[in-house]
């Protein structure tokens, strides 16, 4: 790793890691200077962040999730990441030094310990060290509950993953000091955004196909009302001033006449990239699909 490059520390379905040389084309060409803040109301795991991090200086920086347990891993890793780097190393170890049958105990049995804490609504660096741990060993880095809210993502079967990069959390607790870290929806960002502000938006992605929903990221839908409302949102801090940048799925890779998002966002620039993605849950189903980038014009 590069001196002073903080990466992310979870797998994210979705992820912006593959496209980020592009989307970073799409910063403000005044980001640093007259663009003094940055907000990304929908962190995940946080590719775009860490890039801003990497390479400016803002006066102001926020971030927020509804997924409560990451940003309780955030908070964790900004205010306590020694305790957390202690414990996820006892874990790496216990987890490494036994065979498949033993890991396989294991993972289950921190699954509910997990969902133990979750549903008592209980934080701290035990979840936050569980959250990653599961990150590191679940199948495909997925983040997936069910209706009851309860994490229900199988193991995996990675022979020797690395569950405590303890460089890396340690560059990232540094890149958090000053970074306002907020659990709740995006509209929670308006008090913050005005027309210094750089805004991504990177929001659960339009489901190509009714199996291309394979995971639900939290106990809430974000249906195309759900995307309505937010580009309505959208729309409002623009008005503002604030710069846009936000990435969706393109709804053409089925249906060549599905205009949804052109018309949603026809008061932006739209760019079509292309990225290696699954189109639904089986993972032989990967291919060179297009995503959208909207910006400001």
């Amino acid at each position: 790793m590069k001196k002073n490059i903080a990466k992310p520390f979870v797998k994210w379905a979705g992820g912006k890691g593959q496209l980020l040389e592009k989307i970073r084309h799409k910063y403000p060409n005044n980001l640093g200077t007259d663009i003094k803040k940055y907000a990304e109301p929908f962190i995940g795991g946080g590719a775009v962040l860490f890039d801003i991090l990497n390479s400016y200086n803002l006066e102001e920086v926020y971030i927020s999730d509804i997924n409560s347990e990451l940003i309780y891993t955030y908070r964790a890793i900004k205010d306590n990441v020694n305790e957390l780097i202690k414990m996820l190393t006892d874990f790496e170890r216990e987890y490494l030094s036994e065979n498949d049958d033993k890991r396989k105990i294991m993972y289950y049995e921190k699954r509910d310990r997990f969902n133990n804490i979750k549903s008592a609504n209980q934080s701290g660096v035990e979840l936050a060290a569980l959250f990653i741990f599961l990150n590191k060993t679940c199948f495909n880095g997925l983040y997936r509950v069910n209706s009851k809210g309860e994490y229900n993502v199988p193991q995996g079967k990675y022979k020797n993953p690395c569950i405590c990069d303890k460089d890396n959390l340690l560059l990232v607790s540094e890149k958090l000091r000053n970074v306002n870290i907020i659990n709740g929806d995006y509209n929670m960002s308006s008090d913050f955004i005005d027309d210094v502000t750089f805004c991504y938006f990177d929001p659960p992605y339009r489901p190509l196909t009714e199996t291309s929903s394979f995971t639900n990221y939290s106990e809430n839908k974000f249906d195309d009302t759900e995307q309505e409302k937010l580009a309505k949102f959208i729309n409002e801090m623009s008005e503002r001033g604030a710069y846009i940048l936000a990435s969706n799925s393109d709804p053409k890779n089925i249906d060549e006449s599905d205009d949804f998002f052109d018309n949603l966002y026809k008061k932006y620039k739209i760019l079509r990239v292309t990225a290696n993605r699954a189109i639904n849950s089986a993972s032989d189903k990967r291919g060179l699909i297009n995503e959208l980038l909207i910006y400001s014009l």
